[in-house]
Order: structure tokens, then C-alpha cells, then sequence
């Protein structure tokens, strides 16, 4: 559904996207993350033709873009950058032109409209306009708007912004049914846990640069230590002395790879066990190990002792 080769983006001299290779398949769910100024969004931008690459290869449903961008886009659905619209018309009156403007079809418009916005809780807006809806209504016209096409291909950037938890949990319960319909799903968020729960597959860039690609379940599979709480760590402890790895509070990492074993062991021994465990990495943990700092950060800078800063006296 979404294969690169090599995709590049230089602005001037800045190296914004370095020589990605995406691979998304049919019917993946595809968590695209990486921090602020990696290049998330200037990828989507490309797979879409809203921006031309320097150089390297885009195909999308197996067609090279932007060359077929014409019959390619009409089948992928897409939020980036958060929603654009007319601030002076009402939500529906936004859908009306852009069914009219991809799809047609007057006499079964006012129903698909109907059908996109009860599918994001938005079946009850009345007249008032855009500019007066709260960022999380805005949010959700904008997904209403990617899924008037009924989509093959649903490119999301951020969609989780502005929404409350409520609104987060509803997005991924819609995405996820969306994905049993037949919908593949390529989303670049920074809400790693609702990541974690939804997608399938995950790809991380850094600087421009993808750093891994690779299913979820693989990434987050047993580490071979064991996680055991107990109201008595320092038995615990004492009853593993050389096999524990960590230990915080009553939480205790054991160089271990069989928690029933391990559990068998400690009652045995009469320690009490509140909960025992198979150490997973978490997919925040795997993020923050393979990437460096947001692109965001102004640190201040050390300066050599005895340096005058500009506005101090000398």
C-alpha cells in the first residue's frame, strides 16, 4: 500500500527526510513516530504530492506518485496537519465540497455526509460555523472528511490532537473497525500507548533518517528477565541474591526467563508474590532508546567561564 525507496527532502541545505524506506502492507495498522522535527510530517506530505521529493521513489495502491496522484488520491483518505476548512460555514456545508470536489453523486451526498459524521461523533452539530468549534470538533470534521471516500488508505497525522481521553479511546475503537473493514492505517502520533494498543506494525525515524521498521509483537517480546512485586522484596532479594537485575520499591527485575518457575521458587520459599511477570519493553522505552532530542528543545548553551552575556553589566 505505501512503499519508498531511498525518499529524500532537502531544503536548501537542511536534510529534512535522508533516504527512507517504507514498507506498509495491505491491511497494516502502521504507527509512523519519531520526534518533533524528525521528518514525520514532511514524509506525509510527499506520499501524498504536497510536497515533490529531491530524490528517491514513492508508490501508493502500487502506483508511482505523483505521477498518478489522479487516480491514486481519490482512494486514500487523509488528515495533515490538523483539519483545514471554511471558518464560515457550518461542518456539513465543509463535506458538501469535498464530496463534490472527489466523489459526486448529489443524490446520495446528504447520506455519505451523514455516515462520515456519525462514524466521529458528530451526527448531532448544528449550523453554526467552523470557526466556532473547539479544536477537538475541528479534529474530528477533519477525520470525517478523510472517510467520505470510504477509503482504502487512511494517512493520519496527529489525528489524536486535541481530542480528550474520551475522544482518544473513540478514535481508536474507529480506527480499529476500520481496519477489520478492510482499511489500512498509516498514522504518525505521539499518543505511543493508544500506538501500542492499536497498530500492528511501527516505523521510527531520527533526523530525517528511518532507524527501525518492524512488527510490534516482535519488538515488544519477552526481554528474558522476569518482573516480581512483593510485600517482602528484600526476601525476595535475599532469596535471589545474584539474580536480580533492579530493584525499586517493592518491584524487584530478576534475571529469570520462566515466571512460573520462578513464581514455584518463591512460594516454596514461603515469600509472598503480589504479581509476577515476563519483562516486555515498552514501546515509549524502545522510542526514547532509538531517538535523541525533540527538534523543539532550545537548551541553553554552556558558556566558558568568566564570558560576557549579552544584557549583563560588565
Amino acid at each position: 500500500m505505501i512503499q519508498t525507496r531511498a525518499l529524500t527532502k532537502s531544503y536548501g541545505g537542511f536534510l529534512a527526510v535522508d533516504g527512507v524506506d517504507l514498507e506498509v502492507a495491505e491491511g497494516d495498522r502502521y504507527g509512523f513516530l519519531g520526534p518533533n522535527g524528525s521528518g514525520k510530517t514532511t514524509v506525509i506530505r510527499m506520499l501524498l504530492g504536497l510536497v515533490y521529493a529531491t530524490s528517491g521513489e514513492i508508490r501508493l495502491l502500487g502506483e508511482p506518485m505523483p505521477g498518478r496522484a489522479s487516480h491514486v488520491l481519490p482512494q486514500v483518505g487523509s488528515l495533515v496537519e490538523g483539519p483545514s476548512s471554511y471558518p464560515h460555514l457550518s461542518g456539513k456545508a465543509n463535506l458538501a465540497l469535498i464530496d463534490a470536489a472527489v466523489r459526486g453523486g448529489r443524490r446520495t451526498r446528504t447520506a455519505r455526509i451523514g455516515a462520515a459524521l456519525e462514524q466521529v461523533g458528530l451526527a448531532g452539530i448544528d449550523r453554526r460555523p467552523v470557526g466556532k468549534y473547539s479544536l477537538g470538533m475541528r479534529q474530528r470534521l477533519g477525520l470525517a472528511a478523510a472517510l467520505l471516500r470510504t477509503p482504502r488508505l487512511l494517512i493520519l497525522d496527529e489525528p489524536a490532537n486535541g481530542l480528550d481521553p474520551r475522544g482518544i479511546r473513540e478514535l481508536r475503537d474507529l480506527l480499529a473497525r476500520l481496519s477489520t473493514e478492510g482499511t489500512t492505517i498509516f498514522l504518525s502520533s505521539h499518543q505511543l500507548s493508544e500506538v501500542e494498543q492499536l497498530c500492528s506494525r511501527v516505523g521510527v525515524v531520527d533526523r530525517g533518517k528511518l532507524v527501525l521498521q518492524e512488527d510490534l509483537a516482535a519488538l515488544r517480546a519477552p526481554t528474558g528477565r522476569v518482573l516480581v512485586r512483593s510485600p517482602e522484596p528484600g526476601r525476595v532479594a535475599a532469596a535471589l541474591d545474584g539474580e536480580v537485575a533492579h530493584r525499586d520499591g517493592d518491584t524487584l527485575v530478576i534475571t529469570a526467563a520462566d515466571p512460573a518457575a520462578l513464581n514455584a521458587r518463591l512460594v516454596g520459599a514461603g515469600i509472598p508474590v503480589s504479581e509476577i511477570t515476563a519483562e516486555r519493553r515498552s514501546l515509549e522505552e524502545l522510542v526514547l532508546s532509538l531517538t535523541t532530542a525533540s527538534a523543539d528543545r532550545v537548551d541553553r548553551v554552556p558558556r566558558p567561564a568568566g564570558a560576557w552575556q549579552e544584557g549583563e553589566s560588565r
